[in-house]
């Protein structure tokens, strides 16, 4: 017969061991492709990161991280696939701002940017430029402000469509500088750029990263960047901030998630990966290249910014009177 202490050691033995396969599965993950899935086409900001990240992480586990395009209803497709996904570290989510913060308040969607997604690592951010057309007699933000103001309802300023984030981050900006101006929405970013250029729309915020060859060619007239810092890529341009709009920070990010659950050990594998790639000279130069700011926050920050941005774009849709669908 056991005695009462053979049998606590057994049960403790049979404890340790059933402990094992878990442990040894998460330290040797991934064992297999993991796929990353972008809510975009292929050949947009959001995809090219993501291939950036994966051929990254291809490398430095040896094992193909493939990326997956599911775009759809501004990314609400990809996202709710994610959110529904097993939580096992197979199935990532290269997350952009608007996906996460935006479609949410403009529209019904079923998943929970918070409850069902687990951040891993902000890998990059963007701000977004007030580009101005070069024939304007204005040369700093606070000329761009007095010469708005001396034409209330006169003036109007270009966008990548109703919602987008070069809207609302001029939504933003005219309600805190008490400012009106009329709204003409574009299909997309260049083509609200190009008739910046021509002369038909005087201003917008544009993404940085499309505005620069038009900045460097003075095609374009850059006032300030929206960023609570200056960016690198433009490190001569004021921030709104510091133009006299302190605490304005209005900013574009990718970064890679998980299904909420997934284990954090792989979690914070993949965020120390990415922390690793960023102090690398030559995948920043990659990321800076492609006209992002390389950032690489982790998990907690990641969190973070997640919920200080979804209150954020909350009220610049109020502010910008975009109806939820």
């Amino acid at each position: 017969m056991l005695s009462r202490r053979n049998v606590l050691s057994s049960a403790a033995g049979v404890a340790a061991f059933s402990l094992v396969p878990k442990a040894f599965a998460q330290a040797a993950w991934p064992q297999k492709p993991v796929t990353i899935i972008c809510p975009f086409a292929a050949g947009g900001n959001t995809d090219g990161i993501a291939r950036m990240a994966a051929q990254r992480m291809t490398e430095a586990y040896g094992m193909a991280f493939n990326v997956e395009n599911r775009p759809g209803a501004g990314g609400a497709v990809a996202a709710d696939f994610v959110a529904k996904s097993a939580p096992d570290g197979y199935t990532l989510f290269i997350a952009a701002l608007p996906v996460m913060a935006i479609v949410p308040a403009m529209s019904k969607v079923r998943y929970d940017s918070q409850k069902d997604f687990a951040p891993i690592s902000n890998i990059a951010t963007n701000p977004f430029a007030l580009v101005i057309n070069k024939d304007l007699p204005i040369k700093t933000l606070d000329e761009f402000v007095a010469y708005v103001k001396a034409r209330p309802d006169q003036l109007s300023y270009g966008s990548a469509g109703v919602g987008s984030l070069n809207h609302l981050s001029m939504a933003l900006f005219l309600k805190r500088a008490g400012l009106t101006m009329s709204h003409v929405p574009y299909r997309g970013n260049a083509p609200a750029l190009a008739d910046i250029v021509a002369g038909h729309v005087p201003a917008m915020f544009s993404n940085l990263s499309d505005a620069l060859p038009q900045i460097s060619g003075g095609s374009v007239r850059l006032l300030a960047v929206s960023s609570a810092e200056r960016s690198a890529l433009a490190p001569d341009a004021p921030t709104v901030a510091e133009a006299g709009y302190p605490g304005f920070n209005v900013l574009t990010w990718n970064g890679l998630m998980a299904p909420a659950g997934t284990p954090k050990a792989i979690i914070d594998k993949i965020a120390d990966t990415m922390s690793a790639a960023i102090k690398d000279a030559p995948f920043r130069k990659q990321l800076a290249d492609y006209g992002v700011d390389p950032l690489a926050a982790h998990p907690a920050e990641f969190a973070e910014t997640l919920a200080k941005d979804m209150a954020i774009w909350k009220e610049a849709v109020e502010i910008a009177g975009v109806k939820q669908q």
